[in-house]
């Protein structure tokens, strides 16, 4: 097994540290580099993105022909490590969701005139985007197969939409936007997948969804279609195919979203390391004490651990599998260990870590969404059990190389 990293990849990996140490970091200590809902304002995070631009260190997810670097999934396991050591880090290089994982799929399966009119915007970051599945109760949540209620009726060359979603990420700031909605009954290919338009007659925003963290640009958002007429052209894949491509978005998408996880963990622990080594306390400094020590070894296995799972489903969804079980893995594991590092931090810097002194709360109210969004703990745990009740003992196999 060879765990090594091509001089490639760390050749943008040492960029993108240089980045954000220089030229991220210090704006993320400045109060006044945040806007109203907590994030980076968006004419220095403009000014920023200009930067990562002409340094070449722009979409590096993507195929060069859409305008990346072709990194691969172990690459942007690498990379996108290093750029969340920021809180802004993610959206400077474009790789921050929803638009990562929009533009990831659209990249596969949307046809040359569709790439050219919804995905080159966001690419080139005109634009940004979201993606429209989930819905109120008793709609569609963990399972949008069974579960979704909004629907789109084929009237000749057109479908005609009707229907709620909300916790939609960004979409208050979006212009382009993926739909899923249901055309059939059929328990594996009653979904389907449009492409829209923010200002298409018969869609609106109903509210910004208020939440506890710190919110991406454009928030979480519950929205309405009355009506909404979207042409035959700008549905994505075939009639049916709805599911498939929330499958083949969501789990890369759960696996990037590990991947950033894993950088602000690393900053967490960063950020209490150097607080220990500086504290005094009882004549002692706080590193010199064991329950500090064990709380800051104990973060450092997980962390590695964590960047294990990421690493192994990335070598499978590189060679061509699809890395389900190894993905939720990553997911449940990294999600609590993102929430670990906060509150440890926390505790050990004390009132410090409380204040807005660090971004420690930052990271520790951002971080309880984690082990919600792209699938709670517990689905993908009921996941990994079937696979047990499957696979037997074969769960636990090692591929054996010709």
């Amino acid at each position: 097994m060879d765990f090594t990293i091509s001089p490639r990849i760390e050749e943008f990996r040492s960029r993108i540290a240089r980045l954000v140490e220089d030229e991220i970091l210090p704006r993320e200590a400045d109060p006044a580099s945040y806007d109203a809902h907590e994030n980076i304002r968006t004419d220095l995070l403009d000014t920023l993105r200009a930067t990562a631009r002409a340094e070449g260190l722009w979409c590096l997810q993507l195929a060069p022909e859409t305008g990346g670097q072709g990194l691969g999934k172990i690459g942007m396991a690498v990379c996108y490590e290093e750029m969340n050591r920021s809180i802004f880090g993610p959206v400077v290089f474009n790789a921050a969701a929803p638009d990562d994982g929009n533009m990831q799929v659209l990249e596969k399966v949307a046809t040359e005139e569709q790439k050219a009119c919804w995905l080159e915007p966001i690419v080139q970051g005109r634009v940004r985007s979201s993606f429209a599945m989930t819905e109120p109760a008793p709609g569609s949540g963990s399972d949008p197969g069974g579960m979704m209620l909004t629907r789109a009726e084929r009237r000749n060359d057109r479908y005609i939409v009707n229907g709620r979603k909300w916790f939609i990420t960004g979409a208050e700031a979006a212009e382009h936007f993926i739909l899923v909605a249901r055309t059939s009954e059929d328990p594996r290919k009653g979904l389907t997948a449009f492409l829209h338009h923010r200002d298409t007659p018969g869609f609106r925003i109903e509210r910004r969804i208020p939440i506890m963290g710190p919110e991406e640009h454009g928030g979480h958002c519950e929205v309405v279609y009355e009506n909404m007429e979207i042409p035959v052209e700008n549905r994505l894949m075939e009639e049916g195919d709805g599911l498939k491509l929330t499958q083949i978005r969501l789990g890369p998408a759960r696996l990037t979203h590990c991947m950033r996880w894993l950088g602000l963990s690393k900053r967490c622990v960063e950020i209490a390391e150097a607080y220990a080594q500086d504290r005094m306390a009882f004549g002692e400094r706080l590193s010199q004490r064991e329950s500090v020590q064990m709380m800051l070894g104990d973060l450092a296995m997980k962390i590695e651990i964590g960047r294990l799972l990421v690493m192994k489903a990335a070598w499978e969804l590189d060679r061509g599998g699809y890395a389900r079980k190894e993905i939720s893995m990553a997911k449940v594991h990294v999600a609590n260990l993102l929430h670990q590092a906060a509150d440890t931090a926390i505790q050990i810097n004390g009132a410090r870590g409380y204040s807005k002194d660090t971004p420690l709360e930052w990271i520790y109210r951002y971080a309880r969404q984690a082990r919600l969004v792209d699938g709670a703990d517990e689905v993908h745990k009921m996941v990994l059990h079937r696979s047990v009740e499957k696979e037997g003992r074969g769960f636990w196999h090692w591929d054996v190389g010709e």
